[in-house]
């Protein structure tokens, strides 16, 4: 295994990337969705919880009814002034056939890591972000950039969400979090789409138990299994009296102290790593996983 794994440089470079896309933002005003148009936003895994995050920030901010689904499962039978496909490979099965069975019916936008995928030919219009590609299998830094994008579009501020990432880099690890022997993650609104993000991380590169749900859902039978031990980590602002209820579980309760949710996603993913590392796990090649999913028959 090499000294440094790729992810643990391409978790390091996301600020860098994060301005880059603050940069990208104001010249694709003609790709990416209008104030009032209906969009569904589609992904598979990873690029799936960003499509999440995306619909409901969208959504509540009032630019339009946003829906977000895996790209297997948009209901056929719904029509939309625009799909955004998010595809870091540009070859995976499902965008792709999704893509082709909306041809000419529906304005599609991809949003990809390599131009010369077959994505490419699939979408009407094409977003690049190739200064965002990853060796690793496990993604990070494009997911991430893909959301800041998105972000920007909306108005947010990335230069200090850059700021936050950086925060979010530096200082040691709690041992209480790279230890920990479970992991719930938490969100609410938009967040939640970032603690199914982070749960999946924990899982891929150190096959950690982990799950996450909406805040309000965890009282609702997930918080049995919080004890000593384990770690609940509420992504954003925790709704009132949860804290006090998983502390008196036994289990440490994480927030977030102020940082961005997306930028307290970068402290997860470097949780991720911290524990694939200290079972002798290579970050960057997760077991049973490839960089893009295609499939022969389906």
């Amino acid at each position: 295994m090499q000294s440094e794994s790729h992810v643990a440089g391409e978790i390091a470079s996301q600020p860098a990337c994060w301005r880059q896309a603050h940069d990208l933002a104001p010249t694709l005003a003609g790709r990416l969705p209008r104030a009032g148009e209906r969009v569904a936003v589609v992904g598979c895994g990873t690029s799936l919880f960003m499509a999440m995050a995306y619909a409901t920030l969208r959504e509540s901010a009032g630019a339009g009814e946003t829906d977000a689904f895996p790209a297997s499962e948009l209901p056929a039978s719904r029509r939309y002034d625009r799909i955004i496909a998010i595809s870091r490979s540009g070859g995976t099965t499902e965008v792709l056939d999704l893509l082709a069975q909306v041809r000419g019916r529906m304005s599609t936008v991809a949003i990809t890591a390599d131009e010369s995928s077959n994505v490419a030919g699939a979408a009407d219009e094409l977003i690049t972000l190739g200064f965002a590609d990853e060796q690793s299998v496990v993604q990070t830094r494009f997911a991430t950039t893909t959301l800041a994008l998105l972000r920007g579009a909306l108005g947010h501020d990335l230069l200090a969400l850059a700021d936050d990432a950086e925060q979010a880099l530096s200082g040691n690890l709690d041992p209480t979090l790279t230890e920990a022997a479970q992991i719930t993650f938490l969100g609410r609104g938009w967040t939640v789409g970032l603690a199914h993000e982070a749960a999946l991380k924990l899982r891929e590169s150190a096959g950690t138990w982990t799950e996450s749900y909406p805040a309000m859902e965890y009282r609702h039978g997930p918080i049995s299994i919080a004890r000593r031990g384990r770690v609940t980590w509420m992504l954003g602002e925790p709704p009132s009296g949860l804290a006090d209820e998983v502390a008196a579980t036994g289990a440490w309760f994480e927030t977030g102290e102020g940082l961005d949710p997306m930028a307290e996603l970068v402290v997860a993913q470097r949780v991720a790593l911290a524990q694939a590392l200290s079972q002798g796990l290579d970050p960057d090649q997760p077991r049973n996983l490839s960089r893009a999913v295609v499939l022969d028959s389906h």
